[in-house]
């Protein structure tokens, strides 16, 4: 199942971040895809903020991984770009990562590419004019159920 989204602003990306959030199965993997700024770290940060995380929201591209604690668990935020290979995930500790964290949301998960888990929604983002669109994909059962919930 695939949806597709225009959103014209920020603010429309940000609505799309909170629907998706407020929409997630309790345990969610979520791979975000885009051309540098297409949108993917702001519609990351929008649903976290949606999940009630009130701290500042840092981007992962240097960490590599950032963590909050949401209701339900914790959420991770993987920046993948500074990734030479997809083996340097072994240094994350993805395992602790996958006992702990019940939301991935990973941007540039082609370069973890065999290390990481199989993604529920496929968030492609892509610049049109001065706006994005965005196509979701559901890549599992609980995608797709998950994608039919979303309320936009």
């Amino acid at each position: 199942m695939t949806r597709e989204f225009t959103l014209p602003d920020p603010d429309a990306t940000a609505a799309l971040g909170a629907a998706l959030a407020a929409a997630r199965p309790a345990h969610a993997v979520v791979f975000l895809e885009g051309d540098l700024g297409a949108g993917k770290s702001t519609l990351a940060r929008a649903w976290l903020r949606s999940l009630g995380v009130t701290g500042p929201i840092k981007s992962p591209t240097y960490a590599l991984v950032e963590r909050y604690a949401i209701p339900g668990g914790e959420a991770a935020h993987l920046d993948l770009y500074r990734l030479a290979a997809a083996a340097e995930l072994d240094f994350l500790g993805l395992d602790e990562l996958a006992a702990e964290a019940t939301l991935w949301l990973v941007e540039w998960p082609e370069r973890g590419a065999g290390s990481l888990p199989a993604p529920d929604l496929r968030v492609r983002l892509d610049t049109v004019g001065a706006g994005r669109r965005a196509v979701v994909e559901s890549g599992s059962p609980a995608g797709q159920a998950w994608l039919g919930r979303i309320p936009l």
